[in-house]
C-alpha cells in the first residue's frame, strides 16, 4: 500500500480495495493477453453496476471462471452455466454469463488467426497510451471516438457487452489511456512508462 499522504484520483478515496486497485493496477499499461482478457470479462460484468461491486467479487470470478482461462471458459456447457447462475459470489445474470463464454470464443478466434489479443486491442491507440491531462473527474469523458471505434469493431467481431462506455472503462483500466488526474501521483509515472 502506498503512503496515505499521496494525492490520488478522488474516485478511489474511502475504500482500501479501491486505493490498492488505483495504486497497483488502474491505468498501468497492460500487454499480457490473459490480463487483458480478464479485464474484458470484468468490465462486461460491471455493466450497469459500480466497479467496486466487481472488484469485491473479483476473486470469486477468478475461482468461478477457472482463473480467466479462455480455453476452459469457451467450452462451458449448460450445466456449467447453471452453476454460474447459482453462484452468489458473482453477478448472476444470464446475458453476462453467456457473453463471458462467447467472448472467450472470440478471444480464441483472434489468437487462432495469428494475432495476439494485445495487438488487436492496442491497434486502436496505435500501440501507445493516449495521454490525457484532466484536472477534475468531471472532465473525464465516458467515451471517446476511439472507444466508439473499438466498440463497433469488437461488436462486428462477435464480442458482447462491449459498448463504447465499457470499452472506454477498459481502456482506462488497462492503460490504453492515462486518465489519472493531473494532481494524482500516478499520472506522471504512466507518462514516463509509455
Amino acid at each position: 500500500m502506498q503512503s496515505s499522504n499521496l494525492q490520488r484520483c478522488n474516485w478511489c478515496e474511502g475504500d482500501e480495495l479501491y486505493l490498492r486497485y488505483h495504486d497497483e493496477e488502474w491505468g498501468r499499461p497492460q500487454h499480457d493477453d490473459r490480463v487483458l482478457f480478464e479485464f474484458l470479462l470484468l468490465e462486461g460484468a460491471q455493466a450497469g453496476l459500480s466497479w467496486i461491486t466487481i472488484l469485491r467479487k473479483r476473486e470469486n470470478y477468478r475461482a468461478a471462471l477457472d482463473g480467466f482461462d479462455a480455453e476452459k471458459i469457451a467450452r462451458y456447457d449448460e450445466q456449467k452455466k447453471q452453476a454460474l447462475l447459482g453462484n452468489s459470489g458473482i453477478v448472476r445474470n444470464r446475458l453476462k454469463i453467456d457473453s463471458a463464454i462467447g467472448n472467450a470464443r472470440q478471444f480464441l478466434q483472434i489468437k487462432e488467426s495469428g494475432r495476439s489479443f494485445r495487438d488487436y486491442l492496442w491497434a486502436f491507440v496505435d500501440g501507445t497510451t493516449i495521454q490525457n491531462h484532466y484536472a477534475s473527474l468531471s472532465d473525464v469523458p465516458a467515451n471517446t471516438a476511439v472507444s466508439d471505434a473499438m466498440s463497433k469493431q469488437m461488436k462486428r467481431d462477435g464480442f458482447k457487452f462491449v459498448g463504447s462506455t465499457i470499452c472506454y472503462a477498459f481502456m482506462q483500466a488497462t492503460g490504453m489511456v492515462n486518465d489519472h488526474l493531473l494532481s494524482c501521483y500516478r499520472h506522471p509515472q504512466y507518462v514516463a512508462s509509455t
